[in-house]
């Protein structure tokens, strides 16, 4: 399974930000739409991740406020990246590896949308539960050992 095909399922709904944001109305909008992640873009390019993960240090580094401040001081600036032809595999080890629960899918620079752990994790058992079904399938169409089988 690629990428690609948990994009189709996903859908195309995707929230962006410009690195000068201001933090807060990066919250309001993440609260809003019950998401984990903003794509942060300057000029058509991806330029960073705002995930939970930085607005908690933030919060923690503030005393509770996130202040003032805007995206482009709490970002992340180097955000791990996959293509749409990217296996679903390839992508369970980068997260893990790099303790990360969003990636930006790009195609060449062009932005095609952000998958979460929870998106592979859902595309995987998904994928497991219809072989598993197949295989039950397979399994009961069996002949019993005698039993005259038929050619077609």
């Amino acid at each position: 399974m690629k990428v690609s095909d948990i994009l189709k399922v996903k859908g195309n709904t995707l929230f962006t930000v410009t690195p000068d944001t201001p933090l807060s109305d990066a919250v309001l909008t993440m609260a809003e739409h019950d998401i984990g992640s903003l794509v942060v873009m300057e000029y058509g390019d991806l330029v960073g991740m705002l995930t939970f993960r930085e607005i908690i240090l933030t919060l923690r580094e503030n005393n509770g406020s996130v202040g003032e401040r805007i995206i482009r001081n709490v970002m992340d600036q180097h955000p791990l990246t996959c293509t749409p032809e990217t296996d679903v595999n390839e992508v369970r080890r980068m997260m893990l590896e790099h303790h990360v629960r969003y990636l930006p899918v790009l195609d060449s620079k062009t932005l095609m949308g952000v998958i979460s752990f929870y998106d592979v994790a859902k595309a995987v058992v998904e994928e497991q539960s219809f072989e598993n079904r197949m295989l039950k399938a397979y399994i009961r169409d069996w002949p019993e050992e005698g039993e005259p089988q038929q050619l077609s």
